[in-house]
C-alpha cells in the first residue's frame, strides 16, 4: 500500500508520530531469558525450534554497538550494530542474514532504566534506524530517560539483506499517468508491468524470496529481543508494525512486557491483504474529502473553491494541466497523485499541498514541482522499500489470481472512491502473478490472562489503517485498551501534538497503566492555512518521524 512504505515512514525529524497458531505456554521462557518454543504453526514446529535456537545464540552474542556507518547518517550518541537471524527458521544453522540495529542509551539514572524500547514504523519496507533521534524530541524525553531507544532495519530493508526487484533508475521514471477510471489498454499495460515486476523479484532474490514475510518479521523481533539482553520485549509498532507486532503477541505472549499498537492494521485473516487494500482505498476517499472541505473553509487563502466540489474541480484542472504539459518536465498525473496522497496520511501536508495547487492555478508551477518531483538520489531506497513491501504482502496470504476479480472489485469501488482505488490496485497487482509460495495468515488472538495489558492508539478517520482495524485488534487481544483520537485522521497519533494521547502513551510506557475503559481524546487542532508565499517555509518546518506510508511504484513519491 506505497513513497517510502505503505502501511506505515516518512523518516524526517520534528515531532514523532509513531504509521502461529499455537502460543508459547505460560512458562515458555527459559531461565536464560530465551524462548523455549513458540514459533511457526506450533510450539513444536521446526520454525519454533529455530527461533529458540537463534534467540539463544543472539542472547549469548549480544550486539556490539559502535559508531554508526556514514551511510546511516546517525550522529553520536546514537550507536549501531548488527544481529544475525536465520534466513529460514526451519533451518537455523543454514544461511543467516544480518539486521542493522541502532540505539541511544536511556538518559536517566541507571536505577530507573526500564530496558529497551524497540520501534517499527510500518511499511512493509520501512526502517526505524532513525528512531533513537527521538530522544531529542520534547514529547519523547521522559520516555527516552527511562528506555534505550532502539531502531532497526527489518529483513530486506536498507543494509539488512536488501531486496530489489528492478533497476532503481526505472523505479524513479517520470512523468507517469494515474487515471481514476483507466481504459482497457491502460489496464493491459499495467498487467504486463505487474507480471514483469513479480518475475523481477524472483529473478533477483532467487529462492530467498519466500522467506521475506510477516511471520519471519515477528520471529526476527524475538531474536532482537534476546540480542538486546531483554527477557521480555517492550515494543511499539505503527501501521504495518502493528500487524507483525500482533503476530508476535500471538506467538510469544510470555515474552511481552509492554506493547503499543499505533494505527492498527485490521488483523482479520480474511482481510490480509487484498481486502485491507480495498478498505484502505475507500477510507482515502473520505480523507480526501476532509482535505477538500478544509481547503474550501480557507478559500480566502487558496482561492480553489468555496466547497469540496469546487476544490475537486480545481484539482482536476491541475491534473489536466500536468497531463498536457508535465510541470518541470517530470510532474505528471502520477506524481501529482502521489504528492496529494500525502494529505490522506498527514494533515501536516494540507497547507503546503493546497498552496502548491493554488499557485499552479495562478500560473506558478514551482511549488508543485518542488513538492512532487521525483528525487533521483532516493531512487535506490524507494525501489528497495517497494520490493520489500511487495514481497511481504504477496508472501503473507493468498491473493486473487484472476484479473477478472481485480477488475470487478476495483471498477465497482472506483465508482464511489475514485481518488486512490486504481493506483492502489496496480500497486498490489504483482501479487496476482507472484511466483513464490503463499501462506495462510495466522489467526491473531490471545486468551484472557495470556498477554499483559497492551495499548492501542487510533485516529477515528485514519485512511491508511481504517478505524475498524483498531476495533478488530482490540477484540482479538484480550485485555487490550483502546485510546481513540476523535474526528481526526492523521496516520499515527502518538508523540505528536495531542497532549491527551501523549499522556496515555507515557502513562503506559512509564507506569504500565492503561485506561480502565476505552478512552477518547479530542482531536488535535486543524492545520493553520498559510499564504502561498509561506508554503516553502512551512515545508521546511514539517520534519517528522512518522508511520511509513506505503512504498510507491515507479515514478511516484510522497
Amino acid at each position: 500500500m506505497r513513497a517510502v512504505a505503505k502501511y506505515g515512514a516518512l523518516t524526517t525529524l520534528g515531532s514523532l508520530v509513531l504509521s502461529a497458531l499455537v502460543a508459547v505456554p505460560a512458562d515458555g521462557a527459559s531461565a536464560a531469558g530465551t524462548p523455549a518454543a513458540g514459533s511457526g504453526s506450533g510450539s513444536g514446529s521446526a520454525a519454533a525450534r529455530g527461533v529458540a535456537r537463534a534467540a539463544a545464540r543472539a542472547a549469548a552474542a549480544g550486539i556490539a554497538f559502535g559508531a554508526c556507518p556514514k551511510t546511516e547518517m546517525l550522529p553520536a550518541p546514537v550507536t549501531c550494530g548488527t544481529v544475525k537471524v536465520p534466513l529460514d527458521y526451519a533451518e537455523p544453522d543454514g544461511p543467516a542474514i544480518s539486521l542493522t540495529v541502532s540505539r541511544v542509551a536511556a538518559s536517566g539514572p541507571a536505577d530507573r532504566r526500564q530496558g529497551a524500547l524497540v520501534f517499527n514504523p510500518g511499511g512493509p519496507g520501512a526502517s526505524s534506524m532513525y528512531f533513537p533521534l527521538a530522544a531529542e524530541v520534547a514529547q519523547w524525553r521522559r520516555i527516552a530517560a527511562a528506555y534505550d531507544l532502539v531502531g532497526y532495519a527489518p529483513r530486506g530493508v536498507g543494509r539488512s539483506a536488501p531486496l530489489s526487484c528492478k533497476d532503481p533508475a526505472d523505479h524513479a521514471k517520470a512523468p507517469t499517468q494515474a487515471p481514476t477510471h483507466p481504459s482497457e489498454s491502460y489496464k493491459r499495460e499495467r498487467i504486463a508491468e505487474a507480471k514483469a515486476y513479480a518475475q523481477g523479484c524472483a529473478d533477483r532474490a532467487g529462492t530467498a524470496l519466500r522467506h521475506y514475510h510477516s511471520l519471519n518479521n515477528a520471529r526476527d523481533l524475538d531474536v532482537l529481543r534476546a540480542a538486546l539482553g531483554e527477557r521480555k520485549l517492550t515494543f511499539m509498532g505503527a501501521s504495518y508494525g502493528t500487524y507483525f507486532g500482533a503476530l508476535y503477541a500471538t506467538l510469544f505472549p510470555t515474552h511481552v512486557r509492554r506493547m503499543v499498537f499505533d494505527s492498527a492494521v485490521n488483523p482479520d485473516p480474511r482481510r490480509i491483504w487484498y481486502r485491507n487494500n480495498l478498505d484502505q482505498s475507500a477510507a482515502f476517499e473520505r480523507r480526501w474529502e476532509d482535505f477538500r472541505i478544509w481547503v474550501a473553509k480557507h478559500d480566502a487563502t487558496y482561492h480553489l473553491g468555496i466547497d469540496a466540489a469546487q476544490v475537486q474541480r480545481s484539482y482536476e484542472q491541475v491534473r489536466a494541466g500536468v497531463a498536457l504539459e508535465p510541470a518541470g518536465g517530470t510532474v505528471g498525473p502520477g506524481q501529482l497523485q502521489a504528492a496529494m496522497l500525502g494529505v490522506g496520511y498527514y494533515d501536516d501536508y494540507w497547507a503546503s499541498r493546497a498552496s502548491a495547487l493554488s499557485e499552479y492555478v495562478k500560473g506558478n508551477p514551482e511549488p508543485l514541482i518542488s513538492q512532487a518531483s521525483p528525487h533521483p538520489e532516493a531512487a535506490e531506497d524507494g525501489e528497495n522499500g517497494g520490493a520489500v513491501y511487495t514481497a511481504v504482502e504477496c508472501n503473507d496470504a493468498p491473493w486473487p489470481t484472476r484479473w477478472e476479480v481485480w477488475d470487478r472489485d476495483n471498477t465497482e469501488l472506483a465508482r464511489s472512491a475514485p481518488f486512490e482505488t486504481w493506483d492502489n490496485a496496480f500497486m498490489n497487482l504483482p501479487c496476482a502473478y507472484w511466483p513464490a509460495p503463499r501462506q495462510e495468515p495466522v489467526d491473531v488472538r490471545t486468551r484472557p490472562g495470556q498477554l499483559p495489558p497492551t495499548l492501542i492508539l487510533a485516529a477515528e478517520r485514519d485512511a491508511a489503517t481504517p478505524y475498524e482495524g483498531a476495533l478488530e485488534l482490540q477484540r482479538r487481544l484480550a485485555g487490550s485498551a483502546l485510546v481513540t483520537e476523535r474526528d481526526a485522521g492523521t496516520h499515527g497519533v502518538s508523540g505528536a501534538d495531542n497532549p491527551c494521547v501523549n499522556a496515555y502513551l507515557q502513562n503506559y510506557l512509564l507506569k504500565g497503566e492503561t485506561p480502565r475503559r476505552d478512552a477518547a481524546c479530542a482531536p488535535h487542532p486543524e492545520p493553520d492555512p498559510v499564504s502561498p508565499e509561506s508554503a516553502k517555509s512551512l515545508v521546511a518546518q514539517q520534519g517528522r518521524l512518522a508511520p511509513a506510508p506505503r512504498p510507491r511504484m515507479p515514478g511516484s513519491t510522497v
